[in-house]
């Protein structure tokens, strides 16, 4: 399903990489070798971005590893040590199998593709090279740059003007809903996908584009009008 009569063809499509890009099993399966239950990851997650989206509205900031220390450090009873291996983990994510291809259809398309976290920098990296497909994306962008989390409009206009193009020009897909409502807020495009959420949050706006899976959200930014 795509929406907004305005919304036009991207120029430059950025993606949201956690869960989006990413597949967090390993920081799951580190959680289950320290004995903890696998399904507490979704649970830490959370907190975690509750963590970081308070400290930007409050005026104040945070790296991600910290946020996501504090949330492990509050949810668990877990060592300093071991609360740094789990973070560690981060590192060792691979794209999901739908990826590459939605990045080789960009390529095709003649649209420029970019990553947009506010997860630590490298993490981005290393999942790219892992998953061979790090040609397939321009530049990967972390917002700690400007020091503000995701959903500030401050984040996506960064990522815009870095790109050198008009947040018009702009979409940012994402299996978050709180993510596209940002970007879309900042002026981009957005397009949502379900991962971990079933449905787009329905107290929300309806964003520009809502498709089943990975392949349908690119397919229909571009087959928006240029």
């Amino acid at each position: 399903m795509s929406g907004h009569a305005g919304a036009r063809r991207p120029h430059v499509v950025a993606f949201d990489v956690n869960e989006t890009l990413l597949d967090l099993a390993p920081v799951q399966a580190a959680l289950v070798e320290l004995g903890l239950p696998g399904h507490l990851l979704a649970t830490v997650f959370g907190r975690t971005l509750q963590t970081g989206f308070a400290a930007t509205v409050a005026g104040t900031w945070l790296p991600f590893r910290a946020a996501f220390d504090s949330a492990l450090a509050q949810l668990t009873d877990l060592a300093d040590d071991d609360r740094s291996q789990v973070a560690d983990a981060f590192l060792e994510l691979s794209p999901h199998p739908d990826v590459e291809p939605a990045l080789r259809r960009l390529t095709a398309a003649g649209v420029r593709a970019v990553t947009l976290t506010h997860g630590s920098p490298g993490v981005t990296e290393a999942g790219l090279e892992r998953g061979g497909i790090t040609p397939l994306v321009e530049r990967s962008l972390s917002s700690e740059t400007v020091r503000a989390w995701k959903p500030s409009r401050a984040a996506y206009l960064w990522a815009a003007g870095t790109c050198r193009v008009e947040p018009a020009r702009m979409a940012l897909v994402a299996a978050h809903g709180w993510d596209v409502l940002g970007a879309e807020r900042a002026g981009l495009t957005g397009a949502w996908f379900p991962r971990g959420e079933r449905v787009y949050p329905p107290a929300y706006p309806a964003p520009a584009v809502v498709a089943p899976d990975l392949a349908g959200a690119v397919e229909a930014l571009l087959a928006l009008p240029e």
